[in-house]
């Protein structure tokens, strides 16, 4: 039985949930019940709990602060949130601290038994994958796999690794040897079917590797992870071992890959840590080589290169032009471009650098149409995760284009309907006039309507009030034109409709942090 804290300030709801859950159908077991966080401090440190379902806003400490606390100390508890409140940064912060769900008030009892359920599915499943761990340790002698990892990690002194390596008998290694990393790669992510998959996979491969080398004879390895394994080969029959090793294991695993990375050849214990990092890095070198291969640390090393930052811009906006106009064909290029500009680079932390720069791009960019970029994607901003545990640079470029065609076919579905015409149509008026000191009886009058009735118009298709998406255009023209080196600030400022030069310096720092001049400066050095 999965053991459960209640935490929550309303005594109502508090009974509501230890009387009309049922918990013992559910495999779970109240342990307590308490209506202050600072209670429920006290109950974690005394009793077990697997599953803490709380209230959010309470007195003296709110449950997003006895969240923090309860996975200090139990890292792997469950967290499930119930609130009234619904606001995005309620909801952003709960989904920071990896909460299972967050159920508003008045709760439906089936909607929490919903997230209990799959709290239990995940919880179930960890079981599983531990007893699976647990299996695998008992396959393989543990103190050896232990001092391989600590050998390979530098951990312990020389003194101590020269008579650890004696005892464990890796002293009689016939030198010079490799290490040689193997990974299981990640399935390709429109082929996932989930985590528990790929958990049980990595179980599987853990043990099919085992099996593997224990047919090679007494090969010293050992588990780095639950996908990944270090393995000590020497340097003569290295490529026939790792052949040996990866046909065996792929014949048990057709549905994924395995890539393998090979460090330099050593001659002592003393080195080994140096061709394990190669053979590390080597097998990191996937992202730009690709998966489901033999890689070589000399075919990763050098020093990455730089990134045009000024050309990444132009791609960007070209992209975008290309979402606007619903051109497939060429959105599908410019990405190529995107990625094709740093795939010389050989540097994870810039591809994901410039994943984000992306995303940020998007959010822009949409939030300038008064679109959510996460609306549009039917996600929420916790499952951009994924994009950092993409095994390759052409992963991470499959799923942008994926995703961004579903962003212009939207916005091209959108802007052809008829309120879209309509509100663009507005939107292309207010354009042409922003320099004169046009008001919202101007464009009724353009459009033969009431001044209210546009008003309530143009709030209904766009989301903002006629001043909100008129200064929103002019401040958009305004950088355009600040970027134009010849321009004065006052012209700037007449052209997009402000005659008074301190109220636009004024809208402008409101709407982007900093001045005109300050913008311009960053925009042309």
């Amino acid at each position: 039985m999965y053991k459960v804290l209640l935490v929550d300030d309303e005594e109502l709801d508090l009974e509501g949930m230890k009387r009309f859950i049922p918990w013992p159908d559910l495999g779970m077991e109240v342990v307590d019940s308490v209506n202050n966080a600072l209670s429920a401090c006290k109950i974690l440190e005394s009793k077990n709990v697997d599953i803490l379902v709380s209230d959010v806003n309470m007195p003296y400490m709110s449950g997003l602060e006895l969240a923090r606390i309860a996975i200090e100390r139990k890292p792997n508890i469950r967290i499930i949130f119930v609130s009234g409140y619904q606001e995005f940064s309620y909801v952003q912060e709960a989904l920071s601290l990896k909460a299972y769900s967050y159920v508003l008030k008045p709760m439906n009892d089936k909607e929490l038994v919903s997230s209990l359920l799959k709290v239990k599915r995940d919880l179930d499943e960890e079981m599983k994958q531990r007893e699976v761990e647990q299996a695998y340790h008992e396959m393989i002698p543990i103190v050896k796999s232990d001092f391989l990892i600590r050998l390979l990690e530098r951990e312990e002194t020389d003194e101590a690794m020269t008579k650890m390596s004696i005892s464990q008998e890796f002293d009689q290694l016939n030198w010079p040897i490799r290490v040689v990393v193997m990974e299981l790669d990640n399935l390709p992510w429109r082929q996932a079917v989930g985590f528990s998959s790929q958990r049980e996979m990595s179980g599987m491969f853990l043990q099919y590797i085992h099996e593997a080398i224990s047919a090679q004879g007494p090969v010293p390895y050992c588990k780095l992870s639950s996908h990944r394994v270090a393995i000590l080969i020497e340097d003569a029959v290295t490529n026939e071992i790792v052949e040996a090793l990866t046909t065996a294991v792929q014949s048990k695993m057709e549905s994924s890959s395995i890539t393998t990375g090979i460090g330099e050849p050593v001659q002592s214990l003393d080195e080994l840590q140096l061709s394990y990092r190669q053979a590390v890095e080597a097998v990191e070198g996937k992202m730009f080589l690709g998966k489901g291969s033999v890689i070589r640390f000399e075919d990763v090393s050098g020093e990455p290169g730089m990134l045009d930052a000024r050309m990444l811009d132009e791609r960007m906006n070209t992209l975008i032009k290309a979402m606007e106009e619903y051109e497939l064909v060429q959105i599908c290029d410019e990405l190529e471009n995107l990625f094709g500009s740093i795939q010389s680079l050989r540097s994870r932390f810039t591809v994901h650098n410039m994943s984000n720069y992306i995303i940020w791009k998007l959010d822009q960019y949409l939030t300038s149409r008064n679109e959510d970029l996460f609306d549009l994607l039917g996600m929420e901003i916790h499952h951009l995760d994924i994009l950092m545990k993409f095994d390759t640079v052409s992963d991470i470029r499959s799923w942008f284009i994926y995703r961004i065609f579903e962003i212009s076919e939207s916005l091209y579905e959108k802007s052809n309907s008829k309120n879209g015409k309509f509100i663009r149509s507005v939107i292309q008026t207010m354009k042409e006039r922003m320099s004169e000191n046009i008001t919202i009886k101007d464009i009724a009058q353009h459009f033969s309507f009431s001044p209210s009735h546009i008003g309530f118009l143009i709030k209904e298709k766009s989301g903002s009030t006629f001043n909100e998406l008129l200064v929103q255009l002019r401040m958009e023209k305004a950088c355009e034109l600040l970027k134009q080196p010849g321009m004065k600030i006052y012209e700037v400022a007449d052209q997009v409709g402000y005659r008074y030069l301190p109220y636009f310096s004024r809208q402008f720092k409101e709407k982007f942090g900093m001045t005109p001049m300050e913008y311009r400066k960053r925009e042309l050095e």
